[in-house]
């Protein structure tokens, strides 16, 4: 069994922007968790990324960023990503 660390980070963008950054970070692939919240700290969506590379998922999610994308100036997204252990790409 592997340890992964968890990273976190915050990403404010443009509400016109929102749309492709969540798509960015999707296919990404390490992201595990997507928050979005409006320029008062509010959530307005919370996702399991895991759950949104289903191809079924992914494309609802888009069309919700981009409602949200219409209605907020500014948002931050937080974000949650899995890295690997600095060590695990050693070979002995």
């Amino acid at each position: 069994m592997s340890n992964i660390d968890q990273v976190f980070e915050q990403i404010k963008v443009a509400g016109k922007d929102l749309v492709d950054k969540v798509a960015e970070l999707i296919q990404e692939g390490n992201v595990r968790h997507l928050i979005i919240k409006n320029e008062h700290g509010h959530t307005l969506v919370e996702v399991p990324v895991t759950v949104a590379t289903i191809g079924a998922v992914v494309a609802p999610l888009l069309a919700v960023a981009g409602a949200l994308a219409a209605a907020v100036g500014v948002c931050t997204i937080e974000v949650e990503r899995n890295t690997p252990p600095a060590d695990s790409t050693r070979k002995d």
